[in-house]
């Protein structure tokens, strides 16, 4: 009979996503994740896989809880649509100097991992998406230019999280950091014609 597990899985999970978020995936070793997590080698093996498997796991559930993020900025009154991705462009978690586990699994192994390649590509979608969807809610309530390309809006708005996410790991100040936020909502706002 398997003895009962005697810690938090939770608690685990998130030491090890921010022992991943802190040093990337190839600078984080099974000894620091032991640390991180109070856990044995053996326990480590034996609960979650090789480093690799804890990875996975640890970067589904990051990009599931920015997905269930991105839906619920869907939710709300159409005319706040602006208020809510200005809040998401000054949100805490840009302020973060080690960035996002979304950004650094991304950026450290797309490129060679096939499963973290896919779960990274159906984040961003459901990113764009919800941008999106929020563009079209300010354009129906009229402070956006009907006739603008929501879609490339609502990318312009991830790719600038995602810059700001950068500029905040260089060291950029938060109040800079938030004029430029400000800045790409007033562009968007602007009920300018299509060129």
């Amino acid at each position: 009979m398997a003895r009962p597990r005697k810690f938090d899985e939770a608690d685990v999970l998130d030491a090890a996503r921010q022992q991943f978020t802190e040093t990337g995936y190839h600078g984080t070793s099974v000894d620091d994740l032991s640390r991180a997590t109070g856990l044995s080698k053996g326990s480590l093996y034996a609960a979650f896989g090789d480093k690799q498997a804890l990875f996975q796991r640890v970067f589904d559930d990051y990009c599931a809880g920015s997905e269930a993020m991105a839906a619920a900025r869907i939710d709300g009154p159409e005319d706040e649509a602006l208020i809510r991705l200005r809040a998401w462009l000054h949100s805490p978690e840009i302020t973060n100097r080690y960035g996002c586990l979304l950004a650094k699994g991304t950026a450290e192994l797309a490129s060679e991992n096939d499963a973290v390649a896919a779960r990274s590509l159906a984040t961003y979608e459901t990113l764009l998406d919800s941008c999106r969807q929020l563009i079209e809610q300010a354009q129906r309530a009229g402070l956006v230019d009907p006739g603008a390309d929501a879609e490339a809006l609502g990318g312009l708005i991830v790719t600038t999280h995602r810059g700001l996410e950068a500029l905040a790991k260089a060291g950029v100040d938060p109040a800079t950091r938030n004029r430029i936020a400000d800045a790409a909502i007033a562009g968007i706002s602007q009920k300018t014609a299509r060129p």
